[in-house]
């Protein structure tokens, strides 16, 4: 009651405000215009707009006010930091508050990794809210670390923050009516549930929608983006690290469906962050491919608070939470200042004031490699065919295509052929020293004379490996579980880069810039090695596990051909 008599002595003039941004160029969101106001801050909310004095006060002369952004939809772990750094970076670049799907440490961890995340940012300088992973294993077609059924999703419902179900990502189980999806669906019925549904067919997208799924962040075409949003969906366009749909997507948006279509990133490895942005790239692009800036603040802030429920935030307006961007123009888009619950967190994208965070004992989420001793010969591929189905990637696309690949054989065992560009790939089991290892071929990646490894392969983060010969390949495997998780490029038998992942084998302990500086030496030698300009190799590889994307995927248990749901013979 005391902060209620507070805001409105300072909104009717009665008493200074703790802090005012002194004549800035407004964004309203309501109304599509710029108003020159002051913004007059009351604790952490918005007070008044108008003419006022501050104990405090900003002069936002000549300078833009937007709502501060949102991420709709975000893997906090693709940052490869812990919670704290991701926030740290992300603020930077005027995401204050994210909803995150924490399905990749939740599949190596189970309910610990993600009170992990949850708790790390509880009551911090940034806003987290929690999706509940739906895909704990993300199918049936792979082993992951943990199995989180509706009644253990069900002991995190009412935790603080968490508001939905995450990305549903297994549609065929939909179709075929799998109880323990049905389950999940009907937990949380009352609650928004997130979808991951690259479906082409007609009926089966109805039927996916009509099981209460609100959100897609799978469409890559403007005809897909359309039929959603004619459903009822909100369509997330999602510009990440490897999956850049944005430029293809924007051209179907208008002031007509604008409502419907919300921001996001998914998956956005360091450097990204650092060199181009979080959610104030997507803003920029969209700009630059003719939206109304207004519109593109919209995507990025209010839409999403509509869409998830999330009160107070999103838009400049009094009783709105004070989180807020000071940019220099509409059309460059710079964020000068990062103002979040009314007090000045970053200034020129460099300093951050007053962080808050939490110091979590992560030793519950450390070092999760269990891998049984490997030799040559369990890197065999086994085969009495003189051809395989193998794996063709496509050039900036996490999507790939089935192709035929003609080999030779000896007593049953794949021999590598001197054709270019064919290289084994292998995934191993860590999660329960079960020494499942599925192993394909993939055409399109590149690499000469050296391995690259990871503990990072989607959704179920065993141990991927892809080479051109197996010493190198068994070489990255022993580093790897040496280590405690990571990346790793041999070549000539000697680990020749190695990023370590100590934190669930899929993020580091390091901060964001450490991790970003190791990175770029990594890629920069995985190209030295002949990896296609036009394929980011860790990203790509970690995606090559992920059995619901098509149209063919490797996991532990063998070769997955997506679009008809089996694994393939070879």
């Amino acid at each position: 009651m005391e902060n209620l008599r507070k805001i409105i002595d300072i909104a009717s003039k009665k008493e200074d405000a703790d802090l005012v941004l002194k004549n800035g160029n407004i964004i309203n969101i309501f109304t599509n215009e710029i108003i020159n106001a002051d913004i007059a801050i009351s604790d952490n909310k918005i007070a008044a707009i108008g003419s006022y004095n501050g104990k405090e006060e900003i002069d936002c002369t000549n300078k833009y006010i937007s709502p501060s952004f949102i991420d709709s939809h975000v893997h906090l772990e693709s940052s490869m930091v812990n919670p704290k750094e991701f926030a740290k970076a992300v603020l930077k670049r005027g995401t204050t508050c994210a909803i995150a799907d924490p399905h990749e440490i939740a599949n190596v961890c189970g309910l610990d990794g993600i009170k992990y995340i949850l708790d790390s940012l509880k009551n911090s300088s940034f806003d987290l809210y929690m999706m509940l992973p739906s895909c704990v294993p993300a199918t049936n077609f792979e082993n992951s670390g943990a199995n989180l059924d509706a009644k253990e999703l069900e002991k995190l419902i009412d935790y603080e923050n968490v508001i939905g179900l995450g990305e549903v990502m297994d549609y065929m189980a939909i179709i075929n009516k799998e109880n323990h999806l049905i389950e999940k669906l009907d937990l949380f019925k009352n609650k928004i549930i997130d979808g991951h549904g690259p479906i082409s067919d007609i009926s089966h997208l109805n039927a996916y929608i009509a099981t209460g799924i609100k959100t897609d962040h799978e469409c890559s075409k403007e005809e897909e983006l359309i039929n959603r949003v004619r459903f009822g969906m909100y369509v997330q366009i999602r510009e990440g690290s490897a999956a850049k749909d944005l430029k293809n997507l924007i051209k179907a948006v208008n002031k007509n469906n604008i409502s419907r279509i919300l921001f996001c990133t998914d998956d956005r490895h360091p450097n990204d962050i650092i060199n181009e942005g979080h959610i104030d790239n997507n803003v920029k692009m969209a700009i630059k491919e003719g939206i109304d800036p207004i519109d593109a603040i919209k995507m990025a802030s209010i839409n999403i608070c509509n869409c998830y429920n999330i009160k107070n935030k999103g838009a400049i307006a009094p009783s709105y939470n004070a989180n807020l961007l000071i940019i220099d123009n509409l059309k460059d888009f710079n964020i000068e200042k990062v103002i979040k619950d009314g007090k000045l967190i970053v200034d020129n994208l460099n300093n951050i004031y007053d962080f808050k965070f939490n110091d979590i004992n992560d030793e519950k989420v450390r070092n999760k490699i269990n891998i049984a001793n490997l030799n040559l010969s369990d890197l065999n591929l086994k085969t009495k065919n003189n051809d395989i189905t193998g794996i063709q990637l496509i050039p900036n696309s996490i999507l790939t295509k089935k192709i035929n690949i003609k080999i030779q054989n000896k007593d049953g065992i794949y021999i590598k052929s001197n054709e270019d560009d064919i290289l084994k790939i292998a995934v191993i089991e860590r999660h329960s020293d079960k020494n499942n290892i599925g192993i394909s071929l993939v055409k399109g990646f590149g690499l000469k004379n050296g391995a690259i490894a990871s503990t990072i392969a989607h959704d179920s983060h065993n141990l991927i490996v892809i080479g051109d010969n197996d010493t190198d390949m068994l070489n990255c495997i022993n580093h790897i579980k040496k280590i405690g998780g990571g990346i790793c490029i041999s070549s000539n038998n000697k680990i020749k880069k190695s990023l370590t992942l100590d934190i669930a084998g899929l993020v580091s302990s390091k901060t964001l810039e450490e991790v970003d500086i190791i990175l770029e030496d990594m890629l920069n030698y995985a190209y030295k090695l002949g990896v296609y300009k036009d394929i980011e190799p860790f990203m790509t590889l970690g995606f090559l596990a992920l059995p619901v994307i098509p149209e063919i995927r490797i996991t532990d248990i063998g070769t997955f051909d997506v679009l008809n749901y089996k694994f393939i013979k070879q």
